[in-house]
């Protein structure tokens, strides 16, 4: 690597490691730490700043939403969960088996009337003689 570096440069590999910053003298500033600390209070000042901002225009834009939920009359999506948790407790108080909401529809004590149904309709289908007979 350091070939075709060396060839890239055309020989010049003295001010490659001052280029890729190593191997440079640094000449010590005696104010370096100091600029350095004003640097990261400024950054750290910046990043505060910046939170702060955010923070207002989330409050603002929640202060939206709210105007919109009252105008609809929406709830929020943890009061709806809360609700909803709250009822099925509710519901499921003292009760061994699940909640009825929770079974498939198609499954259960419903069944019973769409055989039924069903049964009618095949009836309608058949001879007369047949109906009869079934109906017994």
């Amino acid at each position: 690597m350091d070939f075709v570096m060396k060839q890239a440069l055309g020989g010049a590999t003295k001010d490659m490691g001052k280029m890729l910053g190593g191997d440079e003298e640094k000449e010590k500033d005696p104010d370096a730490a100091k600029k350095e600390e004003e640097r990261q209070e400024a950054l750290r000042q910046q990043e505060e700043e910046r939170k702060a901002k955010h923070t207002r225009m989330e409050a603002e834009r929640e202060k939206v939403r709210q105007t919109i939920r009252d105008k609809y009359g929406l709830k929020k999506k943890e009061e709806k969960e809360a609700e909803e948790k709250a009822a099925m407790e509710q519901a499921c108080e003292g009760s061994l088996t699940r909640p009825k909401k929770a079974i498939p529809r198609g499954c259960g004590d419903d069944d019973e009337e769409d055989e039924e149904s069903i049964l009618d309709t095949v009836l309608k289908f058949l001879p007369g003689p047949l109906q009869d007979m079934f109906k017994k």
